[in-house]
């Protein structure tokens, strides 16, 4: 399993460099592997902390945002989870999730956690605690299972 370095940082200390390399990553990902086609920047990015996971290259290799409680939901919220393609199936998804979910108990200790998680990646998130709070929705195209996670541990 690749090692990697992670740095949190709110959106206005991400600099330049970070801040790019996030954004292309997102978009190879969102954008272009997915086909989603959605406005990234919502808006949502400046009231996040940032979770950027790199390699000892320096190369970003694993990211993810956590967003203030009242901007999405009145929770926290997880999400812009993603690895880059060539690092998948080494278990950093779960190394993010679980440095994520440790962000959001640091910040904002005993509070839930609230997703929008691809339903596709649903049995991913219950292994974090995450349970379904609804049906599937159609979210830019792809189904949606908006998830919580009761409490942080």
């Amino acid at each position: 399993m690749a090692m990697l370095h992670w740095v949190w940082a709110r959106f206005d200390d991400l600099g330049v460099r970070a801040l790019y390399d996030a954004l292309q990553l997102r978009g190879r990902v969102f954008s272009i592997e997915q086909q989603a086609v959605y406005l990234d920047t919502d808006g949502a990015d400046v009231a996040s902390w940032h979770l950027l996971g790199r390699d000892a290259a320096g190369t970003l290799q694993a990211y993810l945002r956590l967003v203030d409680p009242g901007v999405k939901y009145a929770e926290p919220s997880i999400g812009r989870v993603i690895t880059a393609p060539e690092v998948r199936g080494q278990g950093l998804g779960r190394l993010l999730m679980a440095e994520g979910l440790a962000g959001a108990a640091r910040w904002w200790p005993g509070q839930g956690v609230r997703i929008s998680a691809q339903s596709r990646l649903r049995r991913f998130y219950e292994e974090f605690g995450f349970v379904a709070v609804g049906a599937d929705y159609l979210e830019d195209g792809i189904p949606h299972v908006e998830m919580l996670r009761p409490e942080a541990r």
